[in-house]
């Protein structure tokens, strides 16, 4: 969990150089969650009535903090895709990916599911029909496919390791299963053959991207064997698809766990620097007219 601090910390010292508004965000309110989740659960979650073994799927002991963090988690990436479409291109989530939360229940360190909540947040307000799920953390978007299974709207892409967590997979529109230590090298020619793929069967309006950290070949959960090189590159890549098509992009974190913090903390960092010169590339195309 130190990982967020130490994340904000580094983005906070950097802000002004690389153009960055830092901005707090605002909970999700219980008509934004009962978009995504079942009424029962949302009511259980919020009063402390989760029982044991849900909260031993979570990961995380009830706390009135832990419900406060998860819907600002799920806030921060609304707002984030509010304001890209709004205008700012891009906009990043210092949190955020839980993907493993279901209509009805959490799992994963994931309580509330914080893609389709902002996704349905921005249909809600006539933003966006059509959004594009890019989910590029090491383990599947299990809970995001499974709420979004009958949603045509909602397009799900998940690149994630073959092996790993969760056990019994769920169906998103697009998945692509990666063996054990898998490289830098076969991991952006699968990224380069399928994420075209998915923007065209997605048609969508705007991305939300799961940039994970946990491909990374020193993560203690991941099994694959990407380089921090690599990792960047994979940021570039999606963020240049992005560009090309005219996508507004909200990125969230999701997974790190890497023995050294520190390690997570670069990967992540990496990623919201590379959308700042992204930003910055965006606002002087339109400055110059440049559609």
């Amino acid at each position: 969990m130190s990982k967020y601090a130490l994340l904000y910390q580094r983005v906070f010292a950097d802000a002004q150089a690389l153009d960055i508004e830092l901005v707090e965000p605002q909970p999700a309110s219980e008509i934004d969650l009962l978009r995504v989740h079942t009424p029962d659960y949302v009511q259980r979650a919020i009063r402390g009535e989760l029982t044991a073994t849900e909260q031993r799927k979570i990961g995380f002991p009830w706390s009135a903090m832990m419900i406060e963090r998860s819907r600002r988690s799920a806030g921060s990436t609304m707002s984030a895709l509010e304001a890209a479409l709004r205008g700012d291109g891009v906009a990043v989530n210092l949190a955020g990916g839980t993907h493993h939360a279901f209509a009805d229940h959490g799992g994963g360190y994931c309580v509330f599911n914080d893609t389709v909540i902002a996704a349905r947040y921005v249909q809600a307000l006539g933003l966006a029909r059509h959004i594009l799920v890019v989910d590029l953390d090491v383990h599947q978007g299990d809970g995001t496919a499974a709420i979004t299974r009958e949603d045509d709207c909602i397009f799900t892409f998940s690149m994630h390791g073959e092996r790993n967590y969760p056990v019994h997979k769920q169906q998103s529109d697009l998945d692509v299963e990666l063996p054990d230590a898998c490289s830098d090298v076969l991991y952006l020619d699968q990224l380069a053959q399928f994420l075209p793929l998915a923007i065209e069967r997605a048609a969508a309006d705007a991305v939300i991207y799961l940039a994970g950290a946990d491909p990374y070949g020193g993560d203690r959960l991941g099994r694959l064997g990407l380089s921090k090189p690599g990792l960047a590159e994979r940021d570039r890549c999606v963020l240049a698809a992005c560009a090309r098509h005219g996508l507004p992009l909200a990125i969230s974190m999701a997974g790190g766990y890497a023995h050294d913090i520190d390690d997570i903390v670069d990967i992540h960092f990496a990623t919201i620097r590379a959308a700042a010169i992204h930003a910055r590339a965006l606002s002087t195309c339109s400055s110059r007219g440049v559609g």
